[in-house]
Parts: structure tokens; sequence; C-alpha cells
């Protein structure tokens, strides 16, 4: 009971009864019958005794402790019925060959696991464009225990990552532990450890991500990284001449795209760029190549072999002063 029914309760107990007008401010003593009108005066409440109030209590709580025993009788019954149905379902167990890890906490826990038991080697894409620093410092703590226990890293970026400061900063800050390359665009978020544990997202705004260790995917996954590594350039080192004056790296990548049939929002999203610098770059390239329209601008790319022209890449890995930490935000 509030302060004020005990008090008036309390009062009933010691004196035998109370004015009606004295539980006025409590109605829950009368709707809970512990008081209720005295027979030879109604303008006063007389209490229901203390053993009254305990027996009906106890009456109330027995009452549901038989409703959750039946509750339970009626689950055990039915899991008892499935499970004598004699099928060969069996619940995935920890350490499955897939995982499916559902919100943040489960997946930075699989994470810190991972990189705790990691011994030699992490691969790491990261898609997007200029990475936030919210985003770098995520899994630093992961990063910094990787570099301590001079396990190798690689990373492969989008080439739009080279103009963001605060990842120049954080590799600084990671030392000479990691190489880093970049592509034109790269696939959906990957991160592998020592070759036999991956995890990618497995929704769009990667609150939910999959534990893979089955060997022929995560050999897939390698084999995915090691082709795109090859074709990518080192962070350190300038991106390829297009060999037509005036068209950008950038530039070319997008008319490459534009030849494919993509509408700008989609072209912004796969090169790691906002849909208004995708736009900006697209009438730069209009003006260049003397192009009045969308299509006249695509004749314009194939006239010119924009998109046949070819980059070339090093061969030989570039050591880099550090490291983002694998992340899957």
């Amino acid at each position: 009971m509030c302060g004020a029914g005990d008090r008036v309760y309390s009062r009933a107990i010691r004196r035998g009864r109370v004015p009606r007008e004295e539980a006025q401010a409590v109605p829950c003593l009368l709707e809970l019958a512990l008081l209720h009108p005295d027979p030879d005066d109604m303008d006063w409440l007389v209490p229901a005794s203390p053993q009254e109030v305990m027996t009906r209590l106890l009456r109330g709580v027995y009452a549901e402790v038989s409703a959750s025993q039946a509750r339970v009788g009626d689950a055990v019954s039915a899991f008892e019925w499935y499970a004598g149905l004699g099928g060969r379902v069996q619940a995935p167990a920890e350490g499955a060959a897939i995982r499916v890890l559902d919100g943040l906490p489960r997946i930075q826990a699989a994470m810190d696991a991972a990189t705790e038991a990691c011994t030699s080697e992490v691969l790491t894409v990261q898609p997007g464009g200029i990475r936030r620093q919210d985003e770098l410092s995520e899994g630093l703590h992961r990063a910094l225990d990787l570099r301590r226990r001079g396990i190798r890293m690689r990373d492969l970026y989008t080439h739009v990552a080279r103009h963001g400061q605060g990842l120049r900063n954080y590799m600084e800050l990671m030392g000479d532990a990691a190489e880093a390359r970049t592509l034109d665009e790269v696939v959906e978020r990957l991160i592998l450890f020592d070759r036999t544990v991956a995890f990618i997202p497995a929704n769009s705004d990667r609150t939910i991500a999959l534990e893979l260790r089955h060997p022929a995917l995560v050999d897939y996954l390698v084999t995915v990284f090691e082709r795109l590594w090859r074709l990518a350039v080192p962070i350190t080192s300038t991106l390829p001449s297009t060999g037509i004056e005036g068209i950008t790296h950038r530039e070319r990548s997008i008319a490459a795209l534009l030849a494919e049939g993509h509408q700008d929002a989609v072209i912004a999203e796969r090169l790691g760029i906002s849909v208004r610098t995708c736009r900006a770059h697209i009438a730069r390239l209009s003006e260049t190549l003397g192009a009045a329209s969308r299509t006249q601008l695509g004749v314009r790319i194939a006239q010119t072999g924009l998109i046949e022209t070819t980059q070339s890449t090093e061969a030989a890995p570039i050591r880099m002063s550090g490291h983002e930490s694998p992340t899957l935000r």
C-alpha cells in the first residue's frame, strides 16, 4: 500500500473502525476490500482482519503458481511430443560452420574472440568513402592487440578513402603493422582471421552479421580478396593516369559505370561518394567531352575509348604505417 493507505488501515486496525471521510483519499482500501462499511453505521468503515487479508492473498498467489505450473507442464509435454517424432533436426551449436550474430553486442563479442584467437593474419575489405572518426576508433583496441602480437594485416578501401585525413592519422597511430590498397569499388564489408573464420554483414545496416567457418566458404572469400588485392593500387602510390587530358581517375570510373547503365545513386554508392559529388563529376565529364546530354555523353565515352583504358598496378606490396582495425560497422 501507499503511505496514506497504510496509515488509514493501521488506524482502523487499532481503533476497530475509521470515519468514511478518512478513507476518501485512499479509495484503494475499499477496492481491495481492506475496509468495508460498518453494518451498524454506514458513515464508518471497519477493517478486514489481517488474517483474512493474508488468506485471500495466499489464495491468489497459489492460483498464479498453479497456473504457471500448468503452463510449464504443457510446454514440457509439447517438447517431449516433438522430440519423440524422431526427426534429424538439431539445434546449431556454438562454433558451427555458419552462425548468425544478431545485434551489435554479439557481433563485437564474436569479433573480440576472433581477434584474441588470431595468430598470423587479418584481411579486411572496407567499402564506402571517407571513413568517419567514430568508425575508425570503434575497433581500436582490437587493432592495437593485433599489432602488439605481430600479426600481419592487409586492408582494401575505395580510392575515395585516400582523401580522408582521419584514416591517415589512424594508420600513423598504428605504426608499420599493415598494408593498404585501394580500388574504384570493392565488395561489401569482409573481415578474415587466419583464413579460417570470416565475418560479413547480413543486413543493410550491419546490425546482423554472419560468422563463417566452413572451409569452402572461407577459401572462396580469401580468393576474392587476393584477386582484388592484385588489382588494387597501394595507398602510398598515386593513381594511374587515364591517358586522356582533363579526365580524372574518378571520372573514368564514373564513365565506366555510366556505360553499364547505372543511375547516379548507384554509382555514388559503389564509389563511396555522395550523389551530389557524383553529379558534379558527371557534369565536368560532359563538359570535357563536349556532350550536351546523357545520351551524347555515352556516345562520347565510347568514341574516346575512355572505358577501355587500362590502369597499371604495382605488383610489389607497399608496407603501410598503420591499419584500420577490423570492424563490421
